[in-house]
């Protein structure tokens, strides 16, 4: 016979009743656990009928714990975090033949998705779960196996692997501008410049780019910002303006004819791309096969 079925209160009340007695509210309650403040109630009532014992006292539109619900909130709030924690150490588990790659959106996009399925051909054994942010890796929630992500984005205390390089450049579509020979960079003055915006910033903008070769950004420059680099890289594409190329992300783009180098300045990037192994993952061979790829990848295209 089972005995936790006879002595356990109804486990559907234990959570209404641990974001009550938490935050003493039932109004709060219900707000986190988006339910309406008369089910939590309701949920309440029916945990103290089972346990023949007041959790609450109701006064003055207001309710506050009782000695016997204070000690049961500190019993059930354990029990819960502990069945959490439990269910997040099974979700984030490395699973066999799996690697959790976790890259930013631009690089997913534009760079790593043609290349991929050389990996499947090498590792057909091996599943790449890829998942992609904007933001660092220390602002990222979730679990990965390695990470590849700009140049002094914050890392936190994951290890560093190895670095790539990359190389920075103006493009644009053919039909905005296509000049027989490369432009002076002065004569890209009219031209409506496109930027890309990020938080933390990124690493080259039009600003920084121009000061390499002494010029500046002109104060009455047209302009267009975009939150997302693909989605700016693709108003280039629909002749939109100029944008800021990296090699890596836009060379697809220029091979196919969509971008064009309308001058023959570039600034190289010696340490542009950095490649990090989540803290912990212990040694495995799906994880040493990953990092041999990408770095082999990102020195033949260096």
């Amino acid at each position: 016979m089972n005995a936790l079925g006879k002595t356990l209160p109804p486990l559907a009340s234990l959570l209404p009743f641990e974001a009550a007695a938490r935050l003493e509210s039932f109004s709060k309650a219900a707000d986190e656990l988006h339910l309406t403040q008369a089910a939590v109630s309701r949920q309440i009532r029916g945990l103290e009928d089972n346990l023949g014992v007041k959790l609450f006292c109701r006064r003055n539109r207001g309710v506050f714990l009782t000695q016997e619900g204070r000690e049961l909130g500190r019993v059930v709030s354990q029990a819960l975090q502990s069945i959490s924690e439990g269910a997040v150490s099974l979700r984030t588990s490395p699973q066999r033949n799996r690697v959790v790659l976790l890259c930013q959106l631009c690089e997913a996009f534009y760079w790593l998705m043609p290349r991929l399925a050389t990996f499947h051909q090498q590792c057909p054994q091996i599943e790449i779960q890829v998942v992609t942010c904007t933001r660092p890796i220390t602002q990222f929630g979730g679990h990965f196996d390695v990470a590849l992500q700009s140049t002094r984005r914050a890392s936190g205390s994951h290890t560093l692997m190895f670095t790539a390089s990359d190389e920075v450049f103006p493009v644009c579509s053919p039909g905005y501008l296509c000049p027989e020979k490369p432009l002076a960079l002065t004569e890209l003055q009219p031209c409506t410049f496109l930027h890309h915006s990020s938080e933390p910033p990124h690493l080259m903008e039009w600003d920084e780019w121009l000061q390499m070769f002494g010029h500046t950004l002109p104060r009455d420059a047209r302009s267009a910002t975009f939150d997302s680099y693909p989605l700016m890289l693709q108003a280039a594409v629909e002749g939109h303006g100029i944008a800021m190329g990296w090699r890596r992300t836009a060379s697809r783009l220029i091979e196919s004819g969509a971008l064009v180098r309308p001058c023959a300045e570039s600034v190289f990037l010696p340490e542009a791309i950095s490649v990090y192994r989540q803290q912990g993952t212990g040694s495995r061979e799906e994880i040493t096969a990953l990092l041999a790829w990408l770095d082999a990848q990102l020195q033949s295209d260096g």
